[in-house]
């Protein structure tokens, strides 16, 4: 991985720093409904404004496509970032123009401003140079520490760095030492999981870490097209027909590149997708014509545990199964469990990312026992495929 810039090159006392944050948190029935962004945010904030910098604060939140729309203030976060630093947070109704200019030029230092949502303008998403240029005129310098958006060219997350001194923040540089851990300079042997439910939505994932990990694990309803494809008669288990084909390409490339793949054995199976269905352990040719598999069976788990005992480094990506609803997260939980144990015990790397992943993780409760677990969806999934995200290129020292 190139070398990028960080705070440690900063002297940020009596600067105006803009630092494009994530502050696109979940809310439900109006009330925020999960802080970890923010909290993961504060590090940066806080020493930023201890050193004597006037911090402004931009990001965007949901999706207004350019227009003002109200219920997608970032005003509801500006507030819980003041619990959250335990200080004081100013708040601009724009991201641009007299009153953005207005608010960051009443700043002292120390002082933080949240904007307000960079997508209330079009020219956001579009990397525009004319929105680019008018948050470029309220900073002396430009932090990134929103490395979930640093997959998109947009005015915030690229745009800017082009016009500013340029760095990455705390938890923008955790995300990409972790990264690199995990894929770049990583410790072998490394075991990569990869579950979810469909391969076609993970073809370039697939692709690139067979080139570049030791063993394979394949999971989730995603695992039932590979077996299909080998000729196993799933019953009415999720699979994509169409996909046999790729499956198979993929096996034959990972053997090449010298990768095991270590798919499930045995999968539990059940009539109906539901809370506490009746089920049933099956081998994974011998599944019911009226069943389906929700999750990997017992001794599929202790040849993923058995896999991580000999590992360095795991990289983990989607659940084993259907983690939502009981028992179908067994499996999940049984090798998030193992995995924690020997990241505690061990030594083993370990580092988790992804939507699902995450809230796997937390179900399994072992999400603060891990090497790192990364808040970024889109972009650490666009990492692990191998691709150049623009608002990490910018960075590069």
């Amino acid at each position: 991985m190139p070398a990028f810039r960080t705070l440690d090159q900063l002297e940020p006392a009596g600067k105006r720093v803009l630092l494009r944050a994530d502050l696109n948190l979940p809310v439900r029935d109006g009330k925020i409904s999960d802080t970890t962004r923010i909290d993961r945010l504060v590090p940066t904030i806080r020493e930023l404004a201890d050193k004597g910098a006037r911090v402004v604060v931009c990001s965007h939140f949901d999706r207004p496509k350019g227009q003002r729309v109200p219920e997608m203030s970032l005003k509801p976060m500006a507030v819980a970032l003041a619990e959250a630093l335990g200080r004081p947070v100013g708040f601009a109704d724009d991201c641009v123009g007299p009153v953005a200019e207005a608010a960051v030029a009443a700043l002292k230092d120390g002082d933080v401003l949240v904007l307000e949502n960079t997508r209330f303008h079009a020219g956001e998403e579009k990397n525009d140079p004319a929105l680019v240029e008018g948050l470029a005129k309220l900073a002396d310098v430009f932090v990134n520490d929103a490395f979930s958006a640093a997959h998109r060219a947009h005015a915030s997350t690229e745009g800017v760095a082009h016009k500013l001194p340029a760095y990455a923040g705390r938890l923008m540089q955790a995300e990409l030492e972790a990264l690199d851990a995990a894929l770049g300079t990583p410790s072998r042997p490394v075991v990569a999981i990869v579950g979810g439910a469909k391969v076609s939505t993970k073809l370039d994932l697939l692709g690139n870490l067979s080139k570049k990990v030791d063993v394979l694990v394949i999971g989730g309803a995603m695992a039932n097209t590979f077996l299909a494809a080998q000729g196993k008669k799933l019953g009415k288990s999720l699979q994509e027909a169409e996909m046999h084909g790729t499956a198979l390409r993929i096996l034959d490339e990972a053997r090449a590149a010298g990768c095991t793949i270590l798919l499930p054995t045995d999968l539990v199976v059940a009539e109906a997708f539901a809370a506490n269905a009746p089920s049933q352990t099956v081998a994974v040719d011998n599944v019911p014509d009226g069943m389906m598999a929700l999750d990997v069976g017992p001794a599929t788990v202790a040849a993923v545990e058995s896999q991580l005992k000999r590992a360095a480094t795991l990289v983990w990506n989607g659940p084993f199964g259907a983690f939502e609803i009981p028992p179908f997260d067994t499996a999940t939980v049984q090798v998030a469990q193992a995995a924690a144990g020997l990241t505690t015990s061990a030594g083993l790397k370990s580092i988790g990312g992804g939507g699902d992943t995450v809230s796997a993780l937390r179900h399994a409760g072992v999400i603060d026992r891990m090497t790192y677990v990364s808040s970024a969806g889109g972009a650490f999934l666009e990492w692990l495929e191998g691709k150049t995200l623009p608002g990490v290129a910018v960075l590069a020292a």
